[in-house]
This record gives structure tokens, C-alpha cells and sequence, in this order.
């Protein structure tokens, strides 16, 4: 065991691939706040006139269980659970404006990308290690690849990258291994010498596809189970531990 903890330090890598939601910065208050706008325009739809009600108000802990497979996943998610929970909606479906739905969720998202966003403990402390030691880095996250750059200007991050990755940037992402694939074919190294580090079982299966080790956090999202489960390489508390 000490070996393998030995081995999953940075300086062990040519290079390292870093998830945002989750593993960089908390995020979940900047989803609420755009879901809970896409929620007041969705239900203010003329199809459905006839519900008598307000709209939903989803929570931060409905939100945990549905980041990390992209902005279109997570609509799809909170429009699911706005049917099931909100009462009197009868035989209204509203999955039938899920493309409504994420048209506005990205508007409201435009505007409150970033506004109660955190880095978590230690990220500033491991991202000046790997650009002091020349280590470098590239953001790679299932977040439109616009407003991960918008985000990580905003926490003051995004000069440590070499390139930002987002969803959309290729027509693949996270648990596809393409994304990883790009980011080593752009850096110039070998998938076994370039380190994912991720919160949930997106990173790690995209990682084992395209061959990279992994390591997880353990404080991220991963759809509100323990990282302990997903079957990184090593779960760590802080990107210092890689230090």
C-alpha cells in the first residue's frame, strides 16, 4: 500500500488531467441557483397553464446526486425530479421541454457561473506546486469547455493550464475516453505517464478506457456516493496529498 501511495505523487507523472466540478472548485450553489431560474421559466411554459402551483425549487442535495455528466444530463436529471416531486402536475410531461429546459438553464447558467462558486482546500497550494516544478496541466471537465474557462478566470486558476477541455470541446466526453485521449496527443505524452485526478466514477472509467491512472477525492460529487467506491488508483483528501 505504501508503494502505490509512493507512486501517486506528481512528480511521478509527465503530465496531470484535473476534473473541475467536484475536485477544484465546489460548484453545486451556481447549479441550484440556474436550475431553480430554468425551473420558474419552464413552468411559466403555456403548456402548462393549468398547473395551479409554483414552481419547484430543487436543493443542493437533490444537486449532488445529478452533477458530472454534463450540463444535458443534468437537466434531464432535475426535469425527472421536478415530475416526480412536484405535486398536482397529473398527466404534464415535462420531459417533452427538456430542450427548453436547457436552453434556459444555460442562459441562467451564464449568469450565475461562478457567483457562490469555492475552491476547495489545498487546490491553490496543488496547482502552485505543479506550475513551480514545470508539471503541466490541463482542465478537463464534462462543463461546457466556455464556461469552465469563464470559472476558472473567475478562482484565479485558469493560468495554470495549458488547455481547458470541456463537454463540448470534442464529440465525446467523460466516461469516453476521447478527452483524455486528446489531452495526451496535445501535451505529447503517454496515457500511463498522465495522471487523471477526479471526484467520481466518470474520471475513473474515462481514465481505465484511455489507459491513464486515476485518483479521486474524496470530498467531490460522484453522484452521492463514497469516491472509496469508484476504483480510483488512491482517494485523497487535498490535492496537497499529491504533492
Amino acid at each position: 500500500m505504501g508503494d502505490t501511495l509512493a507512486l501517486m505523487k506528481a512528480q511521478n507523472f509527465d503530465a496531470i488531467l484535473l476534473d473541475l466540478d467536484g475536485t477544484l472548485v465546489d460548484t453545486l450553489g451556481d447549479f441550484v441557483l440556474a436550475l431553480n431560474g430554468m425551473f420558474a421559466d419552464v413552468f411559466a411554459h403555456p403548456s402548462l397553464r393549468t398547473f395551479p402551483g409554483p414552481a419547484p425549487q430543487i436543493q443542493t442535495q437533490e444537486v449532488t446526486l445529478m452533477v458530472g455528466k454534463g450540463s444535458e444530463h443534468l437537466v434531464q436529471q432535475a426535469l425527472r425530479w421536478a415530475q416526480t416531486n412536484t405535486p398536482d402536475l397529473h398527466d404534464l410531461d415535462l420531459l417533452a421541454l427538456n430542450p427548453l429546459a436547457l436552453t434556459r438553464y444555460q442562459a441562467h447558467y451564464a449568469h450565475t457561473n461562478g457567483l457562490k462558486a469555492t475552491l476547495y482546500p489545498g487546490v491553490q497550494a496543488g496547482l502552485e506546486h505543479c506550475h513551480v516544478a514545470g508539471l503541466p496541466l490541463v482542465c478537463l471537465t464534462n462543463k461546457p469547455e466556455r464556461f469552465a474557462r469563464e470559472l476558472l478566470a473567475k478562482m484565479n486558476c485558469l493560468a495554470y493550464f495549458k488547455k481547458v477541455i470541456g463537454g463540448d470541446t470534442y464529440e465525446h466526453k467523460k466516461p469516453h475516453p476521447l478527452p483524455l485521449i486528446k489531452a495526451c496527443e496535445f501535451l505529447n505524452t503517454q496515457p500511463q505517464r498522465t495522471l487523471m485526478v477526479g471526484d467520481s466514477v466518470n474520471d475513473v472509467q474515462a481514465a481505465r478506457a484511455a489507459q491513464c491512472p486515476v485518483v479521486l477525492v474524496n470530498y467531490g460529487y460522484n453522484h452521492g456516493l463514497p469516491a472509496e467506491s469508484a476504483g480510483a488508483d488512491r482517494v485523497i483528501d487535498s490535492l496537497e496529498e499529491l504533492i
